[in-house]
């Protein structure tokens, strides 16, 4: 009998070519072994035995029948390409050979060779998965590395390792009580989608008992980060799982920590599967970071600190700044941590360096053939305003002439050489035109308020019309108290009472009330800048080119619904040796009263611009969103159904807010040289932060009681009843808050089914108190903040904040370029005092030969202006990727059937919120928001195409 070829473990092994790489960091090296044969006879050998397995795998279909061949080859495998269950049977062959020799008397040998054959029989079911993953190709990211490293990456592509990826189970093992063994592979480069995503795949084979998938992690083996869209997993039992990714992952050699992705299912803490616990809390561990050292460019770390970057010390003590938060003196909200070192010359100070630290995935993406809103601002700021410095060689030269003004939108401004002229010239269109001759010209868009009538400015009546329906509707206020009296210490400030007396007001409105009817008839309206304003008249005033004083200016409600403008009062304290100065402008029917009356104006028009800027705009949305963002994403999972909800709200603030810090209102920024408070702007801006900001008050409804410009009424729309009908910013504000809390509360109440919900989530709480003790924690103890004990508490709580960051924000930046662009409607600086505040002679007598050239010294110098037009129209402007809410539904909102159908019928609310908007707008009773050369009121319409078009509503604060 022969013996059978036997594998001996000694013998050596010949390796076969091209290695075969699996999905699961394995190489297969196929090899063939030396295989001797064993002689017959002659055998010198008593007993021997030895162990052969043969293991085969055969796959069929989902049918669970299987067939099998048994051959005495190595290993074989096929495996099925369609994803989807399948069966593998695993038959282990061992064959045990025994020789038996005998020796008889007479030297004859007998030989028997014995052969035992046992089978053993597994059988494994398993699911063949799809994986594909869509990578965005990026500016800057892994595709456009060059050098060695680029090499490496490209030679990881071709071998097919670019992503490691781990399906994690939302399943513990039921045996062990542990998590489950991941199921893992690499990820190769498949197709190219279009210009700008690329696929990469893998097949994985997960074990049945696996359970649902809740997590994959990633490990990214490029030297360059990748931004990651979203991952698709195809074959499981429960039909494709999508993973909305949307986040840059960094490369395994910056940071060796896989990063986890929750599929888009939503869950509360409590609710949350076993096995994703851990990664949940790691997560959020990961997320707030040590609070040590200095940020770096590739981390997600969200922690807080104050506004201590505004000024630049080292370079220049002149640039030295208050460090505004963190103190009673100077209240703020808080601004993420970059932790850069502290100045030498200011160890109070941060100093300021080449990049600004945002958490990554709060970046402005800068995906191929978009135009993104970020760089066109970084270019405005760094290209276009140097080039309007050179260009304008004295930076105190004002307009000669009115049409000196009207020139910047057809002659236009020629510019020197511009730095990125191709980017400048394809991202900036409406402000640099090439010439024929191949020079650069600045030539300003007139704004629609100029194209309708370009008067407009000039009337009283538009002046009134816009605290209603302009730029800044937040500041008009009901007069409640008679006479009207300042709040401050008249030691150093002087006499509290108003110049405004009783027979002023009565002389104007004179056969319509008596002023205590008025009052009593809510007729009496004011824009207050008297007591924010008046305790820095003495400091702005040390600053060249500049003045400031506190104003008052009051309005009269018209049996029509219009607001007349009655009386202007302007006021310097004790100053100088020099007594408290005082003086009011109305207007008149003489040349000298109309001009008086239209400089004090001016004044009243940058007092109100820079507020707007500093508070109703910059303080109110883009800092006090700035902690909101910082807690969600430290104290909520990404898998927390609030933060699914909030998420879209946040989208570009953080970057935004960080470009405003490096040159907007940073030491001798945009807003230091061309607003009227100076180098103390953000000084004021946090002293009206302390007096002025309640969170309880940012909800619109109740922002319309504090000022008086409505009263609860449960009989009348939205439960309110507005002092002033037609109030535009009203109006249509209520229907979007109105549209926003209904679908806030369709959306918690599908979550929060009762208080106890809301009470045990330990995230959702920590969130709260982390926004009210550390994120405005200059204010934590303060009564009005809410409690969050009630399904109902967290819908006040989350509407008011998504109002604040979509309906608030479009409200007072989208029509920037349209009131603004032509300066003298919104100047945003007073340059001069009034010619009646301690005239000279010679001061008097320019004042009454030309008094138009003095109302143009008063205004922006020519630096000023057009480098606040070219930033307006910027500001104001819809980059083509906006998100509107209107448009765009969240992947994990739409996997859910309730939630999907509580947005589209919020969706639909915006569409009638839409044509209701277009409606009121032809409607010619509403003087408000129409009328001759009147732009309608559209700031709230919640759709806009691209561009600057004064109308509206995206998600978040986003420019």
């Amino acid at each position: 009998m022969l013996k059978p070829n036997l594998l001996q473990p000694s013998q050596p092994l010949f390796l076969q070519h091209n290695p075969f790489l699996h999905g699961s960091r394995t190489v297969s090296l196929n090899a063939w072994p030396t295989m001797p044969s064993f002689p017959n006879k002659h055998q010198s050998l008593r007993f021997g035995s030895t162990n052969h397995r043969n293991k085969i795998k055969a796959v069929n279909s989902s049918d669970g029948t299987t067939s099998s061949s048994s051959t005495s080859s190595s290993t074989s495998s096929s495996s099925s390409t369609t994803p989807g269950p399948t069966t593998t049977t695993t038959i282990t062959t061992t064959t045990e050979v025994t020789e038996v020799v005998t020796e008889s008397e007479d030297a004859v040998v007998e030989k028997e060779v014995e052969v035992v054959t046992t089978k053993e029989v597994v059988t494994e079911k398993f699911t063949s998965v799809k994986a594909t993953i869509t990578v965005t190709l990026t500016v800057g990211g892994f595709l456009n590395n060059m050098g060695l490293t680029r090499g490496l990456d490209d030679v990881r592509d071709m071998l097919g390792q670019t992503l490691f990826m781990d399906l994690v189970s939302a399943h513990l093992d039921p045996k062990t009580g542990l998590e489950k063994e991941h199921v893992t592979g690499f990820a190769h480069r498949s197709t190219q989608k279009d210009s700008h995503e690329i696929v990469y795949e893998t097949d994985f084979k997960v074990p049945l008992d696996f359970g649902e998938v809740g997590a994959v992690l990633i490990e990214n083996e490029h030297h360059k980060e990748m931004y990651i869209k979203d991952i698709v997993l195809d074959g499981l039992p429960g039909g494709p799982v999508l993973l909305t990714c949307n986040s840059w992952v960094h490369s395994k050699y910056n940071n060796p920590a896989k990063r986890v992705f929750f599929t888009n299912k939503s869950y509360l803490p409590s609710q949350t599967p076993s096995a994703l616990v851990r990664l949940r809390e790691e997560e959020l561990v990961t997320l707030r970071g040590n609070g040590q050292g200095e940020r770096k460019s590739f981390e997600r770390v969200y922690d807080y600190d104050v506004y201590n970057d505004l000024g630049d010390p080292d370079s220049k003590l002149s640039l030295q700044r208050t460090v505004i938060g963190g103190s009673k003196e100077f209240p703020y909200p808080r601004r993420c941590r970059t932790g850069r070192p502290k100045c030498e010359a200011d160890p109070l100070s941060e100093k300021r360096t080449s990049t600004w630290y945002v958490p990554r995935d709060e970046a402005f993406s800068e995906i191929k053939q978009l135009t993104f809103s970020a760089k066109t601002v970084y270019s405005v700021l760094h290209a276009v305003v140097p080039a309007l410095e050179t260009a304008i060689v004295d930076s105190d030269l004002g307009f000669p002439l009115f049409t000196s003004i009207d020139s910047l939108f057809h002659e236009g401004i020629s510019l020197p050489p511009l730095k990125d002229q191709g980017v400048i010239r394809t991202i900036v269109p409406r402000l640099v035109n090439a010439l024929a001759s191949g020079d650069d010209v600045l030539r300003f868009v007139p704004p629609e308020t100029m194209n309708r009538d370009k008067f407009f400015w000039f009337r009283d009546e538009e002046f009134g019309r816009q605290t209603l329906a302009g730029l800044n509707p937040y500041s008009i206020k009901l007069v409640t108290e008679w006479p009207l009296k300042s709040e401050l210490d008249p030691e150093i400030y002087g006499p509290p009472e108003s110049a405004i007396t009783t027979e002023m007001i009565e002389r104007e409105i004179r056969g319509f009330v008596t002023i205590r009817e008025a009052i009593r008839e809510k007729k009496l309206y004011i824009l207050d800048y008297h007591d924010l304003f008046l305790p820095y008249v003495g400091k702005v005033r040390e600053i060249e080119g500049t003045t400031l004083y506190g104003s008052r200016t009051l309005f009269f409600l018209t049996p029509e619904g219009t607001l007349r403008p009655l009386v202007i009062e302007l006021t310097r304290p004790p100053l100088n040796g020099k007594p408290q100065w005082k003086q009011t402008f109305q207007p008149s029917w003489n040349a000298t009263g109309v001009w008086l009356w239209r400089i004090a104006k001016a004044h009243v028009l940058a007092h109100d611009s820079g507020y707007h800027q500093l508070v109703t705009h910059w303080l109110r949305t883009h800092c006090a969103t700035e902690p909101y963002i910082i807690a969600t994403n430290r104290q909520l999972s990404v898998m927390h159904p609030i933060y699914r909800l909030l998420h879209p709200h946040f989208r570009y603030t953080m970057e935004i807010n960080a470009l405003a810090r490096e040159a907007l209102v940073n030491a001798a920024g945009i807003i230091e040289t061309s607003f009227s408070p100076g180098k103390y702007s953000m000084e004021i801006c946090s002293i009206a932060y302390g007096k002025e900001w309640r969170f309880d008050q940012e909800a619109l409804p109740a922002n319309l009681i504090s000022r008086g410009m409505a009263v609860e009424d449960p009989t009348a729309p939205h439960g309110l009843r507005l002092s002033i009908e037609d109030y535009p910013f009203a109006n249509d504000g209520l229907l979007l808050w109105d549209a926003l809390k209904q679908w806030v509360t369709d959306y918690v109440s599908h979550y929060y089914t009762d208080s106890t919900l809301v009470q045990t989530d330990h995230e959702l709480q920590a969130w709260w108190t982390e926004i009210r003790t550390v994120g405005h924690g200059d204010k934590k103890d303060e009564p009005w903040w809410p409690e969050l004990n009630t399904p109902q508490d967290l819908i006040d709580i989350l509407t008011t904040i998504v109002w604040v960051t979509s309906g608030h924000h479009a409200a007072v930046n989208f029509g920037q370029y349209t009131y603004a662009g032509y300066f003298p409607n919104r100047p945003t600086i007073a340059r001069t005092n009034v010619p009646t505040e301690d005239p000279d002679d010679e001061v008097w007598k320019n004042f009454l030969e030309k008094p138009e050239a003095t109302l143009l010294r008063c205004f922006p110098s020519q630096i000023q202006a057009t480098t606040i037009m070219a930033v307006l129209d910027i500001l104001s402007n819809h980059s083509p990727d906006e998100e509107y809410m209107v448009e765009k539904m969240e992947d994990a909102w739409a996997e859910d059937e309730v939630i999907r159908a509580a947005y589209e019928r919020f969706k639909g609310r915006l569409m009638m919120l839409e044509g209701t908007i277009d409606d009121r707008n032809a409607n010619y009773e509403l003087k408000n928001r129409s009328g001759a050369g009147v732009v309608p009121y559209e700031l709230l319409k919640p759709f806009s195409e691209p561009g600057v078009t004064g109308k509206g509503v995206p998600y978040s604060i986003s420019i």
